[in-house]
């Protein structure tokens, strides 16, 4: 976290925490809410400044009760996960995984395949869904440690843990329910206030 964050924290320690304001999408994209009229539905805007989205990223963290937070200076900004909280993509040596924040993925034990065929890893610092761009890509990797992709693929969407090689690693292939995620990595997807508060 950074410093200048960390003093405003103590120098305002009071400040109302903010929900419903920003979202993480499928892409590791950051999204804010955007002003809408009475009765509208809730718009969201893609965050491009990449000033901005790295101040987020370094100020990135997870709370005692599995709610992600952004901590803008004084105030805790929660965040809606539209799916996981991190968005792994493949690095630039293509011989790990980096998330949306730069933060690399360490300690990979599993990567999961779920019903929509969405890859997630399970690994340090949080489970994260794998970048639907580079899929074909992490596909391709594991091509080369089994004889029949399909058949791999196929056998693990019907409920069959595999084992595969992928950057270097043998790590377990297994089915997983997207409902069930968020309870299993004990992660709030969508953080709500306290009673009697409103999101912004």
């Amino acid at each position: 976290m950074d410093q200048i964050v960390q003093r405003s924290m103590l120098k305002w320690p009071n400040v109302p925490a903010v929900y419903g304001w920003l979202r993480l999408d499928r892409r590791g994209n950051w999204l804010v809410k955007m002003p809408s009229g009475p009765g509208m539905p809730n718009r969201y805007e893609r965050i491009r400044n990449a000033v901005v989205t790295d101040f987020i990223g370094r100020n990135y963290a997870r709370d005692e009760s599995g709610r992600y937070f952004f901590q803008n200076g004084p105030q805790r900004v929660y965040v809606a996960c539209d799916y996981t909280p991190y968005v792994f993509r493949l690095d630039d040596a293509g011989t790990g995984f980096a998330a949306q924040n730069g933060e690399p993925a360490a300690g990979l034990t599993r990567m999961m395949l779920d019903e929509s065929g969405a890859l997630l890893l399970e690994c340090r610092p949080d489970v994260g869904l794998v970048l639907d761009r580079d899929l074909a890509k992490v596909i391709e990797a594991v091509r080369d440690s089994v004889a029949d992709e399909e058949e791999l693929f196929a056998a693990v969407q019907g409920g069959e843990a595999r084992r595969i090689r992928i950057c270097g690693q043998d790590l377990e292939l297994a089915p997983v329910l997207s409902a069930e995620v968020p309870r299993r990595y004990g992660y709030v997807p969508h953080p709500a206030p306290p009673p009697g508060e409103r999101e912004c």
